[in-house]
């Protein structure tokens, strides 16, 4: 498996192994040893497991979680293919508002790691494409909170290509200059230290 840090603090791509043969293929999405070797812990506890199906053009996003509680994810596309994108939206982050993107798909089959306090927000490039989600919490929609996917500030890569598709929610969305002024952004140090209750030894915080 390899890795790659992403231009967000502390977030990662893994690009695993695929072994194809005359039946298919087989992958492991997450494998242990990789992922303390690249992110200093094991995964945490799993809360919450989910997918989605989109198709084509749909937005889902930019989404993140109010912390306390704070939620990380691990996610990766078994079917079809997107654009997937973090930001950071941590006040105190010492990459605060940068953002990178990843293509997930079912050939390279590759996975994120996004730790807790980030944005998440991905673009279906196929119809019927499925995104799975590891949860270190279980979904609470008031703890659950969105910002524009087309924010001028942020630029986010949404292809020219594709004609978005958007709940209501992610719509009329804030912009972050927004968000940040009604104090609605996560705390990177209070997000740091949820993120210290994954490591062994330690009981998860939130």
């Amino acid at each position: 498996m390899h890795a790659r840090e992403l231009a967000v603090e502390g977030a990662f791509a893994f690009t695993p192994t695929v072994f194809p043969d005359h039946r298919g293929v087989f992958l492991s999405p997450y494998e242990e040893s990789a992922f303390v070797e690249t992110v200093g812990y094991p995964l945490f506890p799993a809360r919450q497991l989910s997918y989605s199906v989109s198709r084509r053009g749909v937005v889902r996003g930019l989404h993140f979680t109010a912390a306390p509680p704070g939620t990380a994810k691990h996610v990766h596309c078994p079917r079809g293919r997107v654009l997937d994108m973090v930001v950071d939206v941590r006040v105190g982050s010492p990459t605060f508002g940068r953002w990178d993107a990843v293509v997930l798909d079912s050939r390279d089959r590759r996975s994120l790691y996004l730790p807790v306090g980030v944005g998440h927000l991905f673009v279906a490039l196929e119809d019927d494409s499925m995104m799975s989600y590891t949860l270190s919490q279980e979904y609470v929609p008031e703890n659950e909170l969105a910002l524009s996917p087309f924010d001028p500030a942020l630029n986010l890569p949404i292809p020219e290509d594709v004609e978005p598709v958007l709940s209501d929610r992610d719509r009329t969305a804030p912009r972050l200059d927004q968000a940040l002024a009604a104090g609605l952004l996560p705390d990177y140090r209070t997000c740091v230290k949820i993120e210290a209750g994954f490591r062994p030894g330690r009981a998860p915080c939130g």
